[in-house]
């Protein structure tokens, strides 16, 4: 008996530090729902995702509605709205060489038979019509090249004033009427009296004599030489 008590030893049995199944079981369901009282505490916590509302494509519905209804090309309709938006370009100018205030229109087509002239005047001329007169007789129906030739040699003063018209005659002749100075002459030639400068000169005893500086309205006519 002694021997088996020193080498026998107490073993713990399996339901040792155990306790009944009925309390196993409750503690188990206290944890679980611990655990899911947790989980619910920190899901109410974290802030709830927004929802994203999708955009519904009304456009494209209504433009399929629209187009089905007044059956017209979508396409079609654009490209015709564009271009009725789209500005008219200005058509671009032809460049010309000579400048616009050098283009003058050419002159209308003048009937058969009819008297071509062209006239330049001179107004306020330092000179009596008197005197300009007695020129004038001498380049009456000559040709341009002539009355040009007797008023460059003249002797009278005024025959500068007369050829300075002369060739302003010419000028119109060529630029206006598209006229050629070499077929042209010298139809008619007047001179007008103009307005009177009056002047006072002193003279002897205390007197004065009035001075009168006269003006004249020079004017010539050319036409070419075969009316």
């Amino acid at each position: 008996m002694a021997n088996d008590a020193g080498t026998k030893q107490d073993q713990p049995s399996d339901q040792e530090g155990k306790g009944t199944p009925a309390k196993e079981e409750l503690q188990t369901q206290e944890a679980a729902q611990a655990t899911g009282e947790q989980q619910a505490a920190v899901a109410a916590e974290a802030p709830e995702p927004k929802e994203t509302k999708r955009r519904k494509p009304a456009a494209k519905k209504a433009e399929g509605t629209a187009a089905a209804t007044t059956d017209v090309d979508k396409d079609a309709a654009e490209a015709a709205v564009e271009g009725a938006e789209a500005p008219a370009k200005p058509a671009k100018k032809a460049a010309s060489k000579q400048p616009e205030a050098a283009a003058a229109p050419k002159p209308a087509k003048r009937p058969a038979g009819q008297r071509v002239t062209v006239s330049a005047h001179a107004k306020y001329v330092r000179t009596s019509a008197r005197k300009a007169r007695l020129v004038t007789d001498h380049i009456k129906g000559k040709s341009v090249q002539e009355a040009q030739s007797i008023l460059a040699f003249h002797p009278r003063s005024v025959a500068e004033d007369w050829r300075k018209l002369l060739n302003s005659a010419i000028a119109n002749a060529e630029h206006n009427h598209d006229l050629v100075s070499d077929d042209l002459r010298v139809l008619n030639a007047t001179a007008d009296e103009g307005p009177t400068l009056k002047r006072f000169r002193p003279r002897a005893m205390g007197r004065a004599t009035r001075i009168r500086k006269r003006t004249s309205h020079l004017s010539i006519t050319l036409t070419p030489k075969e009316s």
